[in-house]
């Protein structure tokens, strides 16, 4: 079995989740070297869409992602990485996850507190 990178013009979606609660703390995209790298290193790599340039999580941030196992879906087309998040966040906004706002009554809100302050760690932005 192989990976099929073709779908998404050699990119792979790839869901980050928690080991330990369960919660998705992000998704990102993986090509074939950033997949490579996260498996030999351990800690998930993406690829960056808008900077055209592979990253691994918490290369700024200190924030990493250390993978506890890899699972792929069955068209072999996205991939489930469960994680142990190192740092207070994984959301380039301050937050533990990515998926800190909801819908309700009609609009998107916060749905916690930010985990730390993204100026401290990323500078002004």
């Amino acid at each position: 079995m192989t990976l099929n990178f073709s779908k998404l013009d050699g990119l792979v979606p790839a869901v980050i989740q928690d080991q330990a609660t369960g919660r998705v703390l992000m998704v990102g995209f993986m090509n074939e070297e950033s997949l490579r790298l996260s498996l030999e290193t351990g800690f998930a790599t993406f690829y960056s869409r808008s900077r055209n340039k592979i990253w691994m999580k918490g290369e700024t941030s200190g924030h990493r992602l250390a993978i506890k196992d890899v699972s792929t879906d069955c068209d072999s087309d996205t991939l489930l990485l469960q994680v142990d998040a190192i740092g207070p966040g994984v959301c380039h906004e301050g937050y533990a996850s990515c998926f800190f706002r909801r819908w309700s009554e009609g609009q998107w809100l916060e749905s916690e507190p930010r985990a730390y302050e993204p100026a401290a760690v990323y500078g002004v932005r």
